[in-house]
């Protein structure tokens, strides 16, 4: 299966009608579709936004958004943030421990170190930017516990600690005079020397970015801008499954745009499922029942009230996400049930009201009473640990291209995130891709001669519903055969049914006007085959790859990097 670019035809320069006094109409338009930026940013999460605030004492920024400008996984982020804070009890040592157990074996130890030592200060800076983390009664911060963690070190603002963080950058971002902020702009692929004409395959050395085809779904135009430098912080592609609790932007987008330019990605069979999405049939994303609930002192029990995790690791509830996850799915498997029950009866009703409101109102929402009832709870897609190859500094595989967030693979996740890792990953390489992009861009030109879009000859699409149709066909192949559990026979069948699906989307978008739906179809089809194929490169069980043809581990931990 190959994943291939469509080729950009050349359009006519525009150079010499900047000598004129007066542009023709035409001339004003193609100015007006192509902007120029020293910084580009992808995606508005944490990753994105801390990054933007930094480079943009350096020269000009343009951040774009497919969505609102709050519209990303960071918005979603209920549990908090990890990181060494109270150095009686806890210690860098602990924390980069509990990094490398939860990730079995394929933690990268030095990047490990530096995002834990890089952390507290990351974190201070996002205080001082205005948000705000609960504190206890005696004014200190309310640290709380997750699983995986051997002790407290989770800062949080209530259960929305992600909302609470966006919110503070973007009012910073707001006060920038050199930042833009461009919403619903859907960026189509990045442009590297195969749209000026020059064949690129990955074996192709040096391939450099100049910029991204946008498409502003506001006025339907395709926009080009350049740009010297470009961050992609396009966060994660939930939706490349049938229950997800990411918000409907996460298609992956970031990530198939790098594979499609040549780029390199790692671990993509590494996909983690929240082992508690609130079980409520018809509600698309899944609502998040954060894990630390559990470490509030919540219990997994089955639906006949009885505990179960002691059977599976001796930390029970507050095991890592990948052992209570497939716990979960055993459970259910062996009892034929839909879900499993987290039992909060118990915990303090007013503690537990401050803590988690917007847990507490949600369940009131459909009928739980929290305090009276256990919840229903079912794993649910989270959270991607493979994605665009980084090295320490946030560089990619491709010139002038730097990765971080959810999108990127940095070596810090392995086999299996630790809860509360990702906001800080995100902010540690956000703030060390800003020193090196600094350094870089007075070095480097906007490139000239970029083409124009070519939309010649497509039309609109005959039937936007078999785009849709579509869709929920690869959600439900990757959910049924690439979930919690695989097998090779599940593997290939996936794929073939997925080469199908591709070669048939591919002739739809050489002859279709593009559009989001189209575009983020493509992305789905992508991350899928990229799961799969990890997947089956992987001759051993590890971490979030359960393979029942190779249920153990293998004695040396190798990445997978297509």
């Amino acid at each position: 299966m190959h994943f291939s670019c469509r080729f950009l035809l050349p359009a006519a320069s525009i150079a010499g009608t900047l000598n004129h006094q007066k542009l023709t109409s035409q001339a004003f338009l193609l100015l007006c579709l192509m902007k120029k930026y020293d910084f580009l940013v992808i995606g508005s999460g944490i990753a994105g936004l801390t990054y933007a605030l930094k480079v943009a004492e350096y020269g000009s920024v343009c951040i774009i958004t497919k969505a609102s400008e709050d519209e990303s996984n960071t918005k979603y982020a209920q549990g908090g943030v990890a990181a060494v804070w109270d150095f009686d009890q806890d210690s860098y040592r602990k924390h980069i421990a509990d990094t490398l157990d939860a990730g079995d074996g394929l933690c990268d130890k030095r990047i490990v170190e530096i995002v834990v030592k890089e952390g507290p200060e990351r974190v201070r800076e996002v205080i001082d930017w205005g948000a705000k983390f609960d504190k206890n009664e005696e004014g200190e911060y309310d640290l709380g516990r997750e699983g995986g963690h051997s002790e407290h070190r989770v800062l949080h603002h209530k259960d929305n600690t992600g909302f609470e963080i966006e919110s503070a950058l973007l009012r910073q971002i707001a006060r920038h005079p050199n930042i833009e902020l461009h919403t619903h702009y859907f960026a189509i692929d990045l442009i590297t020397q195969h749209h000026l004409g020059q064949e690129v395959t990955r074996r192709t050395k040096n391939i450099e970015c100049y910029g991204v085809y946008v498409l502003n779904t506001l006025t339907k135009k395709t926009e080009t801008i350049l740009a010297k430098i470009t961050l992609l912080a396009t966060g994660g592609a939930g939706h490349a499954y049938r229950n997800t609790t990411n918000p409907i932007i996460a298609t992956g987008d970031g990530i198939s745009m790098f594979y499609r330019a040549k780029g390199k990605v790692m671990n993509m069979e590494f996909y983690q499922f929240h082992p508690t999405a609130l079980y409520n049939p018809g509600e698309h994303p899944s609502y998040l029942i954060t894990e630390a609930i559990r470490g509030f002192g919540a219990v997994l029990k089955t639906s006949d009230g009885k505990e179960f995790m002691q059977k599976y690791d001796k930390r029970k509830s507050l095991a890592p996400r990948d052992i209570v996850a497939r716990a979960i799915d055993n459970e259910m498997k062996k009892r034929g049930d839909d879900f499993v029950y987290l039992d909060c009866r118990h915990l303090d009703k007013k503690k537990f009201k401050a803590h988690f409101p917007n847990i507490y109102e949600k369940c009131k929402s459909i009928g739980i009473d929290v305090f009276k009832d256990m919840i229903p709870v079912v794993p649910a897609a989270h959270y991607l640990c493979g994605g665009i190859m980084t090295d320490e500094l946030g560089r990619t595989s491709i010139k002038n291209i730097y990765a971080c967030g959810e999108c990127a693979c940095t070596g810090l996740h392995g086999a299996n995130r630790l809860a509360s890792n990702s906001l800080l990953e995100a902010m540690v390489f956000s703030h060390r891709a800003y020193l090196e992009a600094i350094k870089a861009i007075g070095k480097l030109p906007f490139k000239k001669g970029i083409p124009d879009w070519n939309a010649e000859g497509t039309v609109n699409p005959e039937e936007m519903v078999l785009i849709t149709f579509t869709r929920l066909e690869v959600q439900n192949i990757m959910s049924n055969y690439v979930g919690i559990v695989r097998s090779n026979l599940r593997l290939r069948r996936a794929f073939k049914r997925l080469e199908l699906i591709y070669r048939e989307t591919e002739e739809l978008y050489q002859r279709t006007i593009v559009s989001p739906e189209l575009c983020e179809l493509r992305n789905l089809i992508n991350i899928g085959y990229l799961i799969i194929v990890s997947s089956l490169e992987r001759k051993e069980s590890r971490g979030l790859n359960f393979n029942t043809d190779f249920p153990k581990k293998l004695s040396e931990a190798k990445n997978t990097i297509l």
